[in-house]
């Protein structure tokens, strides 16, 4: 595997952080209305735990945000080409360590449905589901809580 820096994102990360995520293959089809339009703007990368993923060239591999008041992670994105290489799993790993510096005890994570079955193998718990919430969100999802102590 490549050479991966895990960083604090810096408000000029706003446009290519909003490109991966309009990019997302994973928010095609049913699931695009949630994305539509989104931005990461610069005043949501200083507010919170926004981290990035970078290869040696500075190539954006993913990032996420924590959000800590409440604990949430708000956004976690891997780009379509760099999936399956294990650039999920080191921002998550990143994420619970971040969280324990900040002496959050869980996590709380409303998963897009498909990416469920990936928070679980890194140890997150389903406690619940999330109603919809129309037009924007017309289906079910699955939330899931890490225990960082």
């Amino acid at each position: 595997m490549q050479s991966i820096t895990i960083k604090r994102a810096a408000a000029q990360d706003a446009e290519r952080l909003t490109a991966l995520v309009q990019e997302s293959g994973a928010y095609e089809g049913k699931y695009a209305s949630i994305i539509s339009g989104y931005r990461v703007t610069a005043d949501y990368i200083a507010q919170h735990g926004v981290f990035v993923a970078v290869d040696t060239v500075e190539r954006l591999l993913g990032f996420y945000a924590l959000v800590l008041e409440p604990p949430e992670l708000d956004l976690a994105f891997v780009a379509d080409d760099a999936q399956g290489r294990g650039v999920g799993r080191l921002l998550i790993e990143h994420m619970i360590g971040q969280a324990r510096e900040a002496g959050l005890a869980d996590v709380r994570v409303v998963s897009h449905p498909p990416a469920e079955e990936f928070y679980r193998r890194l140890g997150a718990e389903r406690v619940g589901m999330v109603a919809p919430a129309p037009p924007k969100v017309a289906w079910e999802r699955p939330e899931l809580r890490f225990v960082t102590v």
